[in-house]
């Protein structure tokens, strides 16, 4: 015991105050839930899983003009599922062809397959960063299976965030958790803009070496799966396919000519154009389209 009353008396004075801020210190937040629900919004702030209730996915028969590439990535999914070798998957090109449809539609098919023990989590761009942190709750978790879904994933110049990605997905010591998978959607094959990778060709020292270390982040990537813009058969197959789902009481050459003319207006064809159309030929059907 200090024989130092002044000592003493400082002693207590820090107990004091550590109890009172660990009174006003927020609360930590809850556990995540992992049987809540089938899909996830990583909370990169409070580092915990936000279920979501209603996923907003289509039915994978609905997708069109993308049989070889949904059949990959089904068969991906599935061997992952399985506890079998998968590899992360960059699904890239052209703008509503489907890319991201495609992974939520396979993680429901799989998932219903399964048992529900595959859970699709999706991760904000800009919470790329906080990755490792997600990777250890799921590492945590290892009766469960997660695909961990970057929607429209990009970097532009200043950004170095990519370079954490690259450490997450196969660099690190610990590696990839067994029970992960990465998903990334984005309208670049490399992720990063091409006067970005001409400038490190133009201005670096090593042209050569600057240029491989951005596109490395791309070859993390097992799987590259192409999607491009879809020929007029294909748009009016996807429409057609829509039109049977939801039972639109209209004849199939009025259809067409009104499909043909909406893609004139538009200017393009892919499956995000082929639901507008379809939403708005419902609207002025008055048929709702039920969620």
């Amino acid at each position: 015991m200090s024989k130092d009353p002044a000592n003493d008396e400082f002693v207590t004075l820090l107990s004091r105050i550590a109890v009172a801020l660990e009174r006003l210190a927020p609360a930590p937040p809850p556990a995540s839930d992992l049987g809540a629900a089938a899909a996830f919004i990583w909370n990169a702030q409070q580092r915990r899983l936000e279920p979501v209730a209603k996923v907003n996915r289509v039915d994978i028969d609905l997708l069109r003009g993308i049989d070889q590439t949904r059949d990959i990535l089904i068969d991906n999914t599935r061997r992952f599922a399985k506890g079998l070798p998968a590899n992360n998957a960059l699904l890239w090109g052209a703008r509503g062809m489907g890319k991201s449809s495609l992974v939520k539609a396979s993680h429901h098919l799989v998932n219903e397959e399964t048992g529900g023990k595959l859970k699709l989590v999706e991760i904000h761009r800009e919470d790329i960063e906080s990755l490792p942190q997600l990777m250890t709750l799921v590492r945590a978790n290892p009766a469960l299976y997660f695909i961990v879904f970057c929607d429209d994933l990009s970097f532009d110049a200043n950004d170095t965030s990519y370079k954490s990605l690259k450490a997450a997905l196969e660099g690190g010591i610990e590696g990839r958790p067994l029970n992960m998978i990465f998903y990334a959607t984005s309208n670049r094959r490399h992720l990063l803009p091409r006067d970005m990778m001409e400038n490190e060709r133009s201005t670096a020292i090593n042209p050569s070496e600057a240029v491989q270390e951005k596109v490395s982040l791309s070859d993390r990537f097992g799987l590259w799966l192409g999607f491009h813009n879809c020929s007029q058969d294909e748009f009016l197959s996807m429409i057609e396919g829509y039109v049977k789902r939801l039972n639109l009481k209209v004849k199939p050459e009025d259809v067409r000519a009104q499909a043909i003319e909406w893609t004139a207006t538009r200017g393009s064809r892919s499956g995000r154009v082929a639901w507008q159309f379809v939403q708005d030929l419902a609207g002025r059907l008055g048929v709702r389209i039920e969620e």
